[in-house]
């Protein structure tokens, strides 16, 4: 599915145009709408990097940067490439980067995940994606692209929403997240169509079982997922 369901669009056009359009309320929305809770299943996801004793990483569908900022904060030794198809968003990205006084060790790039021929193979030890894999134009080339530039050994690590499979959790989260979220972002943004998309894509992405065999099917092993608030998110990992 794409977000304004234009035919003369791809899906990577509609998505990069999406998030141009919201970029200057991303931030304000993600964090109010999600109850900050995403601050805490990024800790996540750095605490599973750091154990991998990372010197390079790529930040991919980096958006505004959290990911990529909690990543130089913890690691400090580690060199963090943040890559996103959305100009706008980098924008908000390298203010944050600059106000933080992490510009020599967070490094932001215009790039598709279908298309990474700029990377070297193997240049990477760490490949991580915050909330963005669903959004790929072509999911598994973009998968390929990110086992592509990881050293052998190197982890994936992919923080993204998921369905509850509780029916109580699962009724209270779509009626938030289909009749509240779209409401809210909306108003805000100026741009309805982006936070009705976004919680349909949700629906659209595979489970974390399929999730998993898909990245095996490229191959990645030894992949994992760990559920995060009652199976509101996942944290995908796997190996090349």
């Amino acid at each position: 599915m794409k977000p304004y369901n234009q035919a003369n669009q791809t899906k990577g056009e509609e998505v990069r145009e999406m998030f141009d359009r919201i970029a200057p309320k991303y931030d304000l929305l993600n964090h109010t709408l999600s109850a900050g809770i995403d601050k805490l299943w990024r800790r996540r996801v750095v605490r599973i990097a750091r154990r991998q004793k990372p010197r390079r990483i790529l930040d991919m569908a980096t958006g505004t940067g959290d990911l990529a900022l909690a990543l130089a904060r913890s690691i400090r030794d580690a060199e963090i490439l943040g890559c996103d198809p959305s100009e706008g968003m980098l924008e908000v990205a390298a203010q944050k980067v600059a106000e933080r006084g992490l510009s020599h060790r967070i490094r932001l790039e215009v790039g598709s995940s279908e298309e990474l021929s700029q990377l070297s193979e193997g240049s990477f030890d760490v490949v991580t994606v915050g909330f963005g894999v669903r959004n790929f134009d072509h999911m598994e080339r973009g998968l390929q692209e990110l086992h592509r530039v990881l050293r052998p050994g190197g982890m994936l690590i992919v923080l993204e929403f998921s369905n509850p499979t509780n029916p109580l959790i699962a009724g209270l989260y779509r009626w938030y997240s289909h009749k509240i979220l779209p409401r809210i972002g909306g108003m805000i943004s100026k741009d309805r169509s982006a936070y009705e998309y976004l919680p349909a894509s949700v629906d659209e992405f595979p489970t974390p079982k399929r999730f998993i065999e898909i990245l095996q099917k490229i191959g990645f092993r030894e992949g994992r997922s760990r559920s995060l608030s009652f199976g509101i998110a996942h944290i995908h990992t796997a190996l090349k």
